[in-house]
């Protein structure tokens, strides 16, 4: 029998976060472009500088409805042969509206990039939106509604925002809108908004892929280069006032055998120069299965499936006043939820009397720090990386500096990031359950005080 000889690895091949090139078209439009090669599928990310609190007052909503008719067809082509065309080209074309502005996702063979990017232009330059198209997207908008409210992390989300914010900023309210706000939308209101808010000079576009042969000067002038509207500069970021005074919100849902948990507050945007400690901290608290809520609510005490630690930016400022969400969520089986609140509160409490080992700070560092290259093996998530930091107002090199900061954090840095991030006193609890089973328990626990919502 022959045996073949073992394979032997290879040499180790440093990486880093791919950095992007950055030019400006003659329209104003903003360039990134970041040649991967092998990437056969190329992304493109449009940030488009149409936040939601540019929505008029009383037409929450009105940036979704939009968004989603830009590819409900143009001047020249009907919602149905636009549909075709992106067909034939091998792409997909998406967009969504949020605190940041709107994103408009493309992704596409590389053979067929400049028929796709000529779509995504006439989609800019000269949207149809019909009125029975928008009156359609309304309806649809309409029927999603009470099925978000159905669903308890929906639920508990939309009541954390209406908690921590004033009635008065955007943030405060659902991003998609209401059934009131959204009834009110017609193809006039999407109009409006379009022409004051979409333009090439407010506008940053990221192209991810093999671009091996492609003369993109040539492509993009062609395409988004022909695209036009006036110059503005962006617009000013609004503060974000908060109230994360300690208390406890049940949204009750009687009958509910499980009991959907959101626990916030708010604190510093990414260009916080803390920010690298507390994603490590907060990995570390419940970033992945092994880490401590996990240990002791999922594996010692069998109360739920998984509960997570993170932290997600709202809107960022170009002076780095930006806002982000602080959170930790899950779900817990009815009858234990004062004794899982209980025990979070426990693990919060040890963490701050003698905090992180070495060893979970090790552990959190390798799978952060290590998987990188995997997660950003495809084109998609490359450019997405990139677009997020253009929303962020952070510099191009971000994601590479950050892994660096993650791998230099230590073990007593990252445990006064995470003690910090979630001070037992100034955390608000929401809680979607049955209220009539969990009321008590929760209040005996003193964590603040608890009040009872429908809903």
């Amino acid at each position: 029998m022959e045996f073949h000889p073992q394979p032997q690895a290879g040499q180790a091949r440093p990486w880093a976060f791919p950095a992007p090139d950055r030019g400006t078209l003659d329209n104003g439009l903003t360039v990134l472009r970041c040649h991967r090669p092998g990437q056969q599928v190329v992304a493109v990310e449009l940030n488009l500088d149409a936040p939601l609190d540019a929505e008029p007052e009383g037409l929450d909503g009105v940036a979704t409805i939009m968004a989603r008719a830009l590819s409900e067809g143009t001047d020249k082509r009907s919602a149905e042969e636009f549909a075709a065309e992106l067909e034939r080209c091998g792409a997909t074309l998406d967009a969504h509206a949020d605190h940041a502005g709107v994103r408009v996702s493309l992704e596409v063979p590389v053979s067929r990039l400049t028929k796709a990017l000529g779509l995504l232009a006439e989609a800019l330059r000269a949207p149809a939106f019909l009125d029975s198209e928008i009156e359609r997207l309304v309806r649809n908008r309409l029927d999603e509604i009470p099925h978000e409210s159905a669903n308890p992390g929906r639920r508990a989300a939309k009541e954390l925002y209406r908690q921590l914010f004033p009635a008065s900023l955007r943030i405060s309210r659902p991003r998609q809108g209401t059934e009131e706000t959204v009834a009110r939308i017609d193809s006039a209101a999407v109009r409006a908004f379009f022409d004051a808010h979409v333009r090439p000079a407010t506008g940053t576009a990221v192209i991810v892929g093999d671009l091996t042969g492609v003369d993109l000067d040539a492509v993009l002038a062609e395409t988004l280069g022909e695209w036009t509207g006036d110059t503005a500069a962006l617009r000013p970021v609004p503060a974000a006032v908060a109230d994360d005074t300690g208390r406890v919100v049940i949204v009750d849902r009687p009958g509910a055998v499980q009991t959907q948990l959101l626990i916030g507050r708010v604190g510093a945007d990414r260009h916080d120069r803390v920010w690298p400690a507390q994603v490590l901290g907060a990995y570390c608290l419940g970033g992945t299965l092994t880490s401590r809520l996990d240990r002791v609510l999922r594996e010692e005490k069998g109360y739920t499936y998984g509960v997570r630690a993170f932290g997600q930016v709202l809107r960022s400022a170009p002076d780095g006043s930006g806002t982000a969400l602080l959170g930790i969520s899950g779900s817990v089986d009815t009858p234990n939820t004062g004794p899982a609140l209980e025990d979070l509160w426990k693990v919060l409490r040890t963490l701050a009397a003698e905090g992180l080992t070495d060893a979970e700070r090790d552990v959190a560092v390798q799978n952060l720090v290590g998987v990188a290259p995997l997660r950003f093996e495809t084109a998609a998530s490359v450019a997405g990386t990139l677009a997020d930091q253009v929303e962020q107002y952070l510099p191009d090199d971000y994601q590479a500096q950050l892994y660096v900061r993650l791998a230099e954090t230590g073990t007593v840095e990252a445990t006064a990031a995470v003690v910090n991030a979630f001070p037992e006193d100034r955390l608000v609890t929401v809680l979607v359950g049955d209220a009539g089973q969990i009321a008590e328990s929760v209040k005996a626990l003193g964590i603040g005080e608890v009040t009872v919502v429908t809903g």
